[in-house]
């Protein structure tokens, strides 16, 4: 994890909770001068969220963290980035990646209309939902045909696969290698709460790429979608996400 916090009970909790989870924190930072970024979440009686995000010590994230994480980063298995932090150092952080042989996952998220070109060409594979396939591409997104048409566009641009979830209807994919966009379902399930959904999936499907590489991608994108399924049915964001071990055991 390359991420800065706040000096603040956001941040130490933070820091506190990669403990908890095993995951090394040598390059989290603690901002002297800005609080932890938070989100405001309300969720309506389907389900569904709305999300107001204060970014806070996310933006302090330069250039200068990632060359000093340089050599994890180009000796990853897959690099995952997002629009959370500064585009720039998004980008700086694909490049790295990309350049050092590491696949690239993007998740454009939360998406913007004039997004850097070279966001394409150094993703290995961008993965969006329904509404940041919209401002990406202006193709609003329906159905799994359009999120094909979707899919389309964004190899236009230099991807080389592309993946737009579609909630409850699971994901569609299309790659240089398979010009066919495929619809990938899901198991239908009563949502309690929708929110970091994506992430699971998003988090669940760079878990394939570097740990089965040899899984053929609709493979990995059918488990993610099941482990999407699985948070959307607790509260929470982090809090929702299951463990290895409650999983069922087929998916490994």
């Amino acid at each position: 994890m390359i991420c800065k916090v706040g000096k603040d009970s956001f941040g130490y909790d933070y820091i506190e909770n990669f403990k908890k989870n095993g995951i090394p924190i040598e390059f989290v930072g603690q901002a002297e001068d800005a609080a932890t970024g938070a989100a405001s979440i309300i969720v309506n009686g389907e389900g569904q969220n709305f999300i107001v995000i204060v970014a806070g010590a996310n933006l302090l994230l330069d250039i200068g963290d990632l060359k000093r994480a340089a050599h994890v980063i180009t000796r990853a298995k897959v690099m995952v980035c997002q629009l959370e932090v500064t585009p720039s150092v998004s980008l700086e952080a694909l490049k790295m990646a990309h350049t050092g042989g590491v696949k690239t996952l993007f998740n454009p998220a939360p998406a913007l209309t004039d997004l850097d070109p070279q966001f394409y060409t150094y993703s290995d594979i961008i993965c969006c939902n329904e509404s940041e396939a919209e401002i990406l591409t202006g193709i609003a997104v329906g159905n799994p045909e359009d999120a094909g048409r979707v899919g389309l566009a964004l190899l236009e641009r230099g991807c080389k696969t592309a993946v737009v979830t579609l909630g409850p209807e699971g994901c569609v994919v299309v790659s240089t290698k398979e010009l066919i966009p495929k619809h990938v379902p899901t198991k239908k399930v009563t949502a309690v709460d929708t929110t970091g959904a994506g992430d699971s999936f998003v988090g669940a499907l760079a878990f394939y790429l570097a740990y089965y590489p040899a899984l053929p991608l609709e493979e990995m994108l059918r488990k993610a979608n099941f482990i999407a399924t699985i948070s959307v049915q607790a509260t929470g964001t982090q809090s929702s996400f299951p463990y290895r071990k409650d999983l069922p055991q087929d998916l490994f």
